[in-house]
């Protein structure tokens, strides 16, 4: 029984050594020969490895595509959706009620001042004043013989005051009568053209309806409004230029006529009037126009492509290249053009800025130039966009003031 028991444990000993070995051997083969791998197929001690073979070296300089910055003259401009007005514009109305007995005009065409429009039954009014002109002449008479009876001392002078006053009363009453005439006439009060009449002959009108509107339309007004940032580049006499959408192709050239010295609160917006001419006739009042203010022209620029920017946070960046590395200079956009954006700090003229084949990771990252030319741009035209992401880096479009861009590349 004593040698069976001392058996059994030497068995058991040596089951439980072999049963180590082979642990000891399954460790060294997956946990030490093969270091764990993360996500993107490098070793846990960062030497690279990957499942094509041993760990690789660092990569060469990456190509790029740049352009070098040169000065450019550039347009200044900010653009606005307005309303085209008349120059002058009213809808006439009769002052009396009355029944219209004349009708001078043809539904859209054009009338000069003083031009009768529409005229109403004056019969009781040619008569009210036929009668108060026969009272003054009467008055006036009486007044010459009381005179001539005063010189000849028949008179009193009591007399002849009374005389005198029953003129002035008689003309009063004259002129009452002839201005109540004139009411019944309605005449254009300015050149311009008119509109549809929704009367006819006949009709008895009420003091206050509507007949007709005028519109004189040789000059517009085009109303607008701005950001309230732009108030101290904005100024009566700026050139402005603009479209329609219902005439595609034709732009017009005008100017700012008044700014209104109110910033509106609810929307921080300055209310701005231009003056634009209309000789041609094909604008027409309440049409919707595309404004283009043009503040100025810089003949300094420095332009590149909007690709060339990268937007990180609130801040904007680009690279430049230097001594073959690349550098990250955080800039400061100016004005957009036809996929152009100015850069107004950071970079100077003369220096390379990155546009293409980027795929440059961390600042000084070697890189190596493929293609140069100029930066190109200038030119009217430019829309005013300080701030404003450029498109086509993130796939993102950023809000105004360039708050919420999209982040650069990783690294």
């Amino acid at each position: 029984m004593a040698r069976h028991t001392v058996t059994v444990v030497a068995l058991l000993g040596l089951l439980a050594a072999g049963g180590a070995a082979y642990l000891l051997n399954q460790h060294t083969t997956f946990g030490v020969a093969s270091p764990a791998k993360d996500v993107s197929g490098k070793a846990a001690d960062g030497k690279g490895t990957d499942a094509k073979g041993p760990a690789k070296g660092p990569g060469g300089p990456v190509p790029v595509e740049v352009v070098e910055l040169r000065p450019v003259p550039v347009q200044e401009s900010i653009t606005a959706i307005g309303s085209l007005r008349s120059n002058e514009s009213v809808v006439l109305r009769p002052e009396v009620s009355g029944r219209i007995a004349t009708i001078g005009f043809r539904d859209g065409q054009p009338v000069r001042r003083g031009q009768l429009l529409v005229g109403l039954d004056a019969t009781l009014n040619e008569a009210e004043v036929a009668q108060a002109r026969a009272e003054f002449d009467l008055a006036t008479s009486s007044l010459r013989r009381t005179e001539d009876l005063a010189s000849k001392n028949f008179v009193s002078s009591s007399a002849q005051d009374q005389a005198a006053s029953n003129v002035q009363v008689a003309e009063a009453k004259l002129r009452l009568a002839e201005a109540r005439l004139a009411k019944m006439r309605i005449v254009a009060p300015f050149d311009g053209v008119v509109g549809i009449r929704n009367v006819s002959i006949g009709d008895y009108v009420k003091d206050g309806a509507e007949l007709v509107n005028v519109e004189d339309i040789r000059t517009l007004k085009a109303d607008f409004r701005l950001p309230e940032r732009y108030f101290p580049q904005l100024k009566a006499g700026l050139l402005v230029e603009l479209t329609a959408d219902a005439l595609p192709g034709s732009r017009y050239a005008g100017a700012i006529d008044a700014i209104n010295p109110r910033v509106d609160a609810s929307g921080r917006s300055l209310e701005v009037r231009a003056r634009l001419d209309n000789t041609d006739g094909r604008l027409r009042p309440g049409m919707f126009a595309r404004v283009k203010v043009l503040l100025g022209e810089r003949p300094n620029a420095l332009m590149v492509p909007e690709e060339a920017v990268v937007p990180l946070g609130d801040d904007f960046f680009v690279y430049t290249v230097a001594d073959g590395k690349a550098k990250r200079v955080r800039v400061k956009l100016g004005v957009r053009r036809e996929a152009q954006v100015e850069l107004l700090e950071g970079v100077r003229a003369g220096e390379q800025v990155v546009t293409a084949g980027i795929r440059v990771q961390r600042d000084g990252q070697p890189v190596r130039v493929i293609s140069a030319a100029p930066a190109t741009g200038g030119g009217a035209g430019a829309e005013s966009g300080s701030g404003a992401a450029p498109a086509g880096n993130s796939g993102n479009a950023a809000p105004p003031e360039g708050k919420g861009a999209a982040a650069p590349p990783k690294g």
